[in-house]
Order: structure tokens, then sequence, then C-alpha cells
């Protein structure tokens, strides 16, 4: 079940007319910012009371609701209480209140009445035959366990002050108008110096590239990204197709800067400039790189307004690396942005992202982007690819068009991969040659530093080495040759891509025995295909390796329609929580299925479910035996239908 409860609620009560689409939407920032259930954001909000709540989901779920009133009067025996265990009530958050012993049915009380596999779980761990449920709230149903099994008796006084403290102390200020875009900067001032302290000649070096604001002010990171999120929505609750906008880019500004492979500290700049880059800019015109490069008015305006974020939050101290990335969030790779006409990889890494994924959330999120209509990832991609080259950074937008479309993972999963192994202590770099490997089939790793590197290596799977000469606390040279002092190394392929031009490097380098010898910059074209001549030369054959990835990366139902059409055999794993379960295929066919008690095509049916968790595919598996006779377009067409009747 998804942490935050069932996405489709919100969506139900609108159509039912028992929330405003307004509602909805302010619930759904709720949930994003706190992380909190959608029945609990939508309680603190006043939006509808608990018992109307309550009972549109029990008719749902066809069955009954128990109010918090009387969960908090509830006297539950000892015996029944003994049936589920206080470790399993808690983590599945489920509350038993009836025991029948002569017909062995378990009644409990849970937000989850429609979990097949709480029910199967339930029935396993509890030893009965049946399992009733009934709809409670979140948590008046912790507040249940906590006083029945720890004997807390203010579990229920309790059970909404801090809940309730939190979001009427963001909803009072922003419904009494006081929250704007300079009282917001004050408020990150204020809360980002908690002391008055001595600055060491270390905090002074810090501070020249911004480091002071996350790490020597003493404020968690994580934390402080949080306070600004939740911010910074409260700011875009007016803008009716933005909203939420800010969140998403800074969500999307992870995944890239996650992928290329930056350090912590500038993965958390970055991130901070997705959150701030709109602050000062929310009036009639949305002011991405696309639409300035496009359109003179909105030109015009980003020209007045390019300083805002920086100036708002002036009192705050933004690192350099996300004043420069949202002040040059404009400049076009082809020198013909603004302000500076700066062009190429002299605009920083921080601007060239932000303009990317602010352009594509504005694509996909808004329906007065410049084609009038929201647009779906792959053809969103198809714009940016459009302006490759001259807005945007060619690099880049392939890069993006692999996360956001799942391709990558789509190859993996079709492929036993040679895998490549590339140290460069330039991210940049080393991602140009990344993305023409992936295209043509091979697998890749990175390592920043020789130590990080000889750790992979000594796994085994590596099929090439790829090295710069040039690392931090180490030469190229050195790795290779304590590379092949061990029998993973003694005769592995290397390819030496580097800076240096000394005259004697390339000499040395084959004395050392390398495969070859190529100086930057290097066609990543040439660089392939050499590859590829390098290990047909070395014979090195491609193992069977599995492959992994999260369901919230790429569903089920795909995961599933990928490995038909491609023809694969082998096991997939999948694992949601405590729950795991297995899917066997054999020449794309499924041949049978498990998940908790169940076999076969209802175990497959239960698993289509599944939002959240993880999945391995082992292709060195092979199925005992066909219990499931159906095709998988059938399964599929037959669990779309089970789920759309459940309103998953």
């Amino acid at each position: 079940m998804h942490p935050t409860g069932n996405p489709r609620l919100l969506d139900k009560l609108v159509t039912a007319g028992l929330i405003t689409a307004e509602q909805r939407e302010a619930a759904r920032s709720v949930v994003q910012s706190l992380g909190e259930r959608v029945e609990e954001a939508l309680l603190d909000m006043n939006a509808l009371d608990e018992a109307k709540l309550l009972k549109f989901i029990a008719g749902e779920h066809k069955t009954r609701f128990v109010s918090t009133e009387k969960l908090s009067k509830a006297d539950i025996d000892r015996a029944t209480l003994d049936k589920v265990p206080h470790k399993f009530a808690e983590q599945r958050t489920v509350f038993p209140v009836l025991f029948d012993a002569a017909t062995s049915t378990l009644s409990v009380v849970t937000p989850d009445p429609d979990d097949l596999g709480l029910q199967q779980e339930l029935q396993l761990v509890c030893g009965v035959r049946t399992i009733s449920t009934f709809v409670g709230r979140p948590r008046a149903v912790k507040a249940a366990i906590s006083r029945a099994y720890s004997g807390d008796i203010h579990a229920f006084g309790n059970l909404d002050r801090s809940a309730h403290e939190q979001f009427a102390t963001m909803l009072n200020v922003y419904e009494r108008n006081l929250v704007s875009e300079e009282t917001m900067a004050d408020s990150l001032a204020r809360e980002t110096v908690t002391k008055e302290r001595v600055l060491t000649s270390t905090d002074l070096e810090k501070g020249q590239r911004g480091e002071e604001f996350i790490v020597a002010r003493g404020v968690h990171v994580d934390g402080y990204l949080e306070t600004v999120n939740v911010l910074v929505t409260l700011l875009e609750n007016s803008r009716a197709d933005l909203r939420g906008h800010s969140a998403q880019v800074a969500r999307l500004m992870r995944r890239v800067v996650e992928r290329i492979g930056v350090s912590e500290l500038d993965r958390q700049e970055l991130v901070l400039a997705g959150f701030v880059h709109d602050l000062g800019k929310m009036g009639s015109y949305h002011l991405t790189a696309l639409n300035v490069a496009e359109y003179e008015a909105h030109r015009t305006t980003a020209n007045k307004l390019l300083s805002s974020p920086s100036r708002l939050l002036e009192a705050v101290h933004l690192p350099r690396d996300v004043e420069n990335g949202v002040l040059l969030m404009y400049e076009r790779v082809d020198g013909k942005g603004i302000p500076n006409g700066v062009r190429g990889k002299d605009i920083p890494l921080s601007a060239r992202v932000l303009a990317l994924v602010d352009t594509y959330a504005d694509l996909t999120q808004n329906p007065r982007n410049p084609f009038r209509q929201t647009l779906a990832p792959a053809k969103a991609c198809e714009v940016l690819r459009r302006y490759s080259g001259t807005v945007f950074d060619p690099n880049l937008v392939d890069l993006f068009r692999i996360i956001v479309t799942g391709e990558d993972l789509k190859a993996r999963l079709l492929a036993n991969r040679h895998q490549v192994l590339l140290v460069d202590t330039d991210p940049e770099d080393t991602t140009v040659l990344e993305l023409r490997l992936l295209e043509q089939g091979f697998e890749v790793k990175q390592a920043r530093s020789a130590e990080t590197a000889l750790k992979i290596l000594a796994g085994g799977e590596i099929s090439v080495c790829v090295s710069e000469l040039d690392l931090d606390t180490s030469d190229g040279f050195a790795l290779l040759t304590e590379a092949r002092k061990h029998p993973f190394g003694r005769n592995l392929p290397w390819v030496i891509v580097t800076n240096r031009t000394a005259r004697g490097d390339a000499q040395r380098a084959f004395e050392l025995g390398v495969a070859d010898y190529l100086t930057k910059p290097v066609s990543a074209e040439l660089f392939v295909a050499k590859v590829k001549q390098i290990l047909e030369r070395y014979s090195v054959k491609a193992g069977n390796r599995g492959v992994s990835g999260a369901l919230s990366e790429m569903g089920l139902p795909e995961i599933v329609q990928i490995l038909w059409h491609g023809r694969k055999t082998g096991r997939l794993k999948v694992r949601a929580g405590s729950e795991s379960g297995e899917i066997h295929f054999v020449n794309g066919s499924i041949y049978n299925a498990l998940w908790a008690t169940l076999r076969g095509e209802e175990a497959f049916y239960a698993m289509l479910r599944l939002m959240d968790g993880e999945f391995v595919l082992d292709p060195t598996f092979t199925a005992p035996q066909q219990v499931i006779q159906a095709s998988p377009e059938a399964l599929l067409l037959e669990g779309m239908r089970r789920l759309d009747e459940s309103g998953r």
C-alpha cells in the first residue's frame, strides 16, 4: 500500500462532490510537502469531517467504518489483542477488535481495508481462516494500538496535537496573507541563524563557495530543504496551473545530478536552486528557458526579474552555485541567451540543468505552455531535443530523456551487457561517454577516484576499464599497475582517455599493456567504436547479470510488457516493505507467480497492485514448471480490470 494512502482518493472525492478541486490540490501539496497520508491531510484542512470521509472510504470498499471516538472507548480483551503481535500491528497499522472462534474470523480496523497483502499476512501470522476489515482513521488506529498494547493513556489525547499545530501555523500564516516573498526570505534568514558562533579559518574557506549556508550554521540540510519546500509550496498555491511546480523542478534536479554523479554538497545546492528559481517571478508569464528564447515579451520580463530570487533571499547568503544557476538559467548554449551571452560549458552546470528541467516541468504540467496543452514525457523530451544545441546542452538533453522515459532501465532489462568502468574526476566528461555507451547496449559504472575504481574492479564484473591519467589522489598509471597485480585486472582490457599531452605518456601506457590511448576531446562515437573493437579483440564475453530497480522508476505492468515482448527468461523478484514475491518468465511467457500465500494468477494480480517497492531480474533462473497458462496480455488485461474495479 502506498505510504501516503490511496492516491486516487482525492479524485474520487471531487467526483462525488465531497471536496472541491482547490481542496484536492491543497491536500496534494500537504501530502507532498509533509509526507502525510491523504486522509489526515483532508482532516487537518477541515475539507470534510471524519464521519463523511470514513463513510465514503467504507462505501468504496463495501465495508464499515470505526470512528476515532469509538476506537478511543474500545475495550479489547487480551485474547483478541494477542492474535496480532504488537510489532506487526505497529508496522502494518492494523488493530484487532473482535475474534469469532466459531468461524475463525478476526475483525480488524485499518486505514487500508483493500490491502490484500495485509489480509493474507494476517491470516498467516494469526492462524485464522478469515479476516474482516473495517476502515479507521490512520492516526486513530495508531493511537488505539499504542493505548491497548503499550498502555499509553494519553494516546488519543495527543492524537492530533502536533499535526494540527504544524499545519495550523502554516495555514494561518498563509490565510492571513502574511507569507510573501519578502517575509519568506526573512523567515529563512532567522531560521538558519541559530546562535552566535566564532568563524574558524575552515569556516571562512567553506564560506567562499557558500558552504557556510548549509554546513557551518549547524542546520541539517535535509530539514532546511524541506522547510524551503513547504514555504515555496504555500507561495505557489495561488498558481492555478503551476501549483507545486518548484517542488517538481527540485525533484527532477536531484534525479539529474544524482545520475551525473556530483558531490553531495553540489547536489543539495542544485536542488535548492530548483526550489527557489521562480521566487519573485510568479507573474502572468512563466519564464522558462524555452519561453524566453521564443518570445520577446518573456525575454524582456526575464531581463527585469533575473536577480529576484537572490535579492529576496539576500539575508540567507545563498551559495554561489545556487545564485549563478538561477541568474544564468536563461543563457543558451549557442551564446544567444541572457544576461551575458555565455555559451556552452561556460554556463554553470546548475544553470544548464535548471533550464532543462524547468522547461520540461512546464511542458508536462502547465496547460498554458507554448503548445497550449500538457505534453506526455516522450513528447516533452522531443521538444527539448528540437532545441538541443541551441537553447539546451545536447548531452544533458540525452541524459534527461533516458532518465524520464525509463529507456535506460528498459535497455538493462532486455540485454545482458558488457560492463564498462569509467574512471575520471570530471562528471560531465564521463556523462557524455556514458550516454553513448548506454545507447550501444553497454552497462556503465563510474568511479571518481582510484580507490573507488579498485573496489569496483574487485567485483570481477567489469569487461573494460577506461581511465583518465590525472586523478585526485593518485595517478592513472598507478591505478593500472595496481590492478595488474590482481586476478581481476591481470588481463582486463584498459583504455586511457586523458587531458595530458606529455610526449612520453602514450609510450609508457602501451608498455603497461593498454589496449588504446586517446587524448581529449575525443569523439564519443569514435570512442564507442574503439571499445567494441577492443572487446572483440580480447574476446570478452558478457555474463548473465541481474538487473535491479525501483517500481517508482517503472511500474510492474510495464516491466512485464518489456520482458514479454523481449521474450526474456528469468525470475523477477519483487519486494514491497516486508512483503515479497516473484514472477517466472520463459521466453516471455509467464509460467508462475508467488506472493505471500498466493500462487499462480492470483499472486500475479496481487503484485500488480504495488506502486512502491524494488525488483530484481535474475536471468539465470529457469522455471521448474508452468502453472499459469494464460498469455501475458490476458493476464495484464484482467489485472488492470481488477485494479480499476478496486480503485487501486
